[in-house]
């Protein structure tokens, strides 16, 4: 049998004292007089990071269309709340930048806004036949790239512990913005999850807010439920732009561009309104469950 290192003791010891500290303090905050003063809203994706597109519009466009509106709903009627946009406009930015700028401004709540889509798989079509041999008609094929129109319905994610490049569509698809930045090994790399000691670290990290996190996300889907959406739940996913948040942390998907019907629905004006109003009540129920006056 191969030998398997243990881990330096030590240095777990001091890992796991630290967390808890962070931990303890994080926990306090929650219980002792906590409010929610900042929330980060992060329109998902933008830039050279947008190939993602429905029937006429890009989910970059409709992400970033979304968050703003949302902002300012946020702005209007929770006068106490101070938003923080990672963009404005179609921009790339990191997805390690998104979630540092949140930790830097020390953000009680981070909200990532993006589109869902189906992911291409290739099919043969009959295009034709042609004469063979004692006038048999052989078919003629042809490869073509699809995808399902027909899925839909929302879904909020949570981070979870685990490899960044799993096969998994949703991993995949948020995650492949890692490839466009010019640091992504220094920034993702340098931080193994597989690594016994830098595992500790971040699960301890991601426990300190997953009840949370889950709590806002359970909000967020109950309110598309009550707006007549398919509800597709809440899942947890190793998600780069929530991999280190500092603060209880959501992915949500507003609905799937590949699917005409909601494309339409989340360009509209009605779709609008309707969406952000519903994550504007998700984040006044969770702020009025967390905070003790």
């Amino acid at each position: 049998m191969k030998n398997i290192a243990l881990v330096r003791p030590n240095v777990i010891l001091i890992a796991f004292i630290s967390v808890l500290i962070i931990i303890s303090s994080n926990y306090q905050g929650f219980t002792q007089d906590y409010k929610i003063k900042t929330i980060v809203i992060d329109a998902g994706h933008g830039g050279k990071d947008g190939s993602t597109r429905g029937l006429y519009s890009t989910e970059k466009d409709v992400a970033l269309k979304t968050a703003l509106r949302l902002g300012k709903a946020i702005e209007e009627n929770l006068k106490d709340v101070k938003v923080v946009y990672t963009r404005t406009e179609d921009v790339f930015v990191p997805l390690y930048d998104r979630i540092g700028l949140a930790n830097k401004v020390k953000a009680d709540l981070f909200i990532s806004i993006h589109c869902n889509d189906m992911p291409v798989y290739r099919s043969t079509i009959v295009t034709g036949y042609r004469k063979g041999k004692k006038g048999r008609r052989i078919p003629i094929t042809e490869s073509v790239s699809r995808k399902s129109t027909s899925t839909r319905g929302t879904e909020t994610f949570v981070s979870g512990i685990g490899r960044m490049n799993e096969q998994d569509d949703v991993i995949k698809r948020e995650n492949e913005a890692i490839l466009l930045e010019e640091n992504y090994k220094e920034n993702y790399e340098g931080f193994d999850p597989n690594n016994p000691e830098n595992y500790i670290i971040l699960s301890l990290m991601k426990n300190a807010y997953r009840t949370q996190s889950l709590k806002l996300a359970k909000f967020i889907q109950d309110q598309y439920i009550n707006a007549g959406r398919i509800d597709r739940g809440v899942q947890e996913k190793s998600l780069a732009v929530l991999a280190r948040a500092g603060m209880p942390a959501v992915l949500t998907e507003i609905g799937f561009i590949s699917n005409p019907t909601e494309e339409d629905y989340m360009n509209s004006e009605a779709g609008q309104i309707e969406i952000t109003n519903g994550i504007l009540k998700a984040i006044q129920n969770y702020k009025a469950s967390v905070e003790r006056n």
